[in-house]
């Protein structure tokens, strides 16, 4: 018989923390799943809307993560809205699938200058496009790249459950729930 390459998930806590250190991984490594997960709003009309983000920071004992975006995006319009936004990643070396919801907070100005001052000055070009991003073009280069503090948002995603699922030899799908403190439950697959 095989031996399990992934003995983490078969137990609850151990799997809460392998979701954490890819999660974390993924801050740090350009190469790791989480570096680049999908993050899922809803338009004002109700309308889901998803997209590949770049995932800053990854806090366990908060329960947290950060993107950066540009203000003026239709993301920030739909958090401003309904500020709750799901976060999907896919690991296939780990079978592994995360799903996140999240409650998210914007952080502008004053908040955001110390992370503003540590972001690489390519990554600032980022935010404080001319025309604003999403806006028409006539074409494909007709805009501007400018750093501008001013249009730099950290979206604070303070996350409320986790769902993970295992695809391994038997899968194995949990949840993880702030309000019972992460103690997490098994779910059928």
């Amino acid at each position: 018989m095989k031996a399990d390459p992934h003995p983490w998930a078969r137990d609850l806590s151990q799997l809460y923390a392998e979701v954490w250190a890819r999660l974390t991984r993924g801050v740090h490594d350009r190469h790791a799943p989480a570096r680049h997960p999908t993050l899922a709003t809803v338009t004002p009309e109700g309308r889901p809307q998803a997209r590949t983000v770049v995932l800053r920071a990854a806090d366990k004992a908060a329960g947290a993560l950060d993107i950066h975006t540009d203000l003026r995006s239709a993301k920030v319009g739909d958090l401003r809205i309904t500020p709750f936004a799901a976060v999907h990643v896919w690991d296939a070396s780990a079978h592994l699938q995360l799903r996140l919801e999240a409650n998210v907070t914007l952080l502008t100005g004053p908040e955001v200058t110390a992370i503003w001052a540590s972001a690489p000055a390519a990554s600032r070009l980022s935010y404080g496009s001319t025309p604003a991003p999403g806006q028409r073009i006539a074409q494909a280069l007709d805009y501007k790249k400018v750093a501008d503090p001013a249009s730099f948002v950290v979206l604070r995603l303070t996350v409320t459950t986790i769902e993970a699922l295992h695809l391994g030899l038997n899968h194995r799908r949990a949840r993880f729930d702030r309000g019972d403190d992460w103690a997490g439950t098994w779910l059928a697959p």
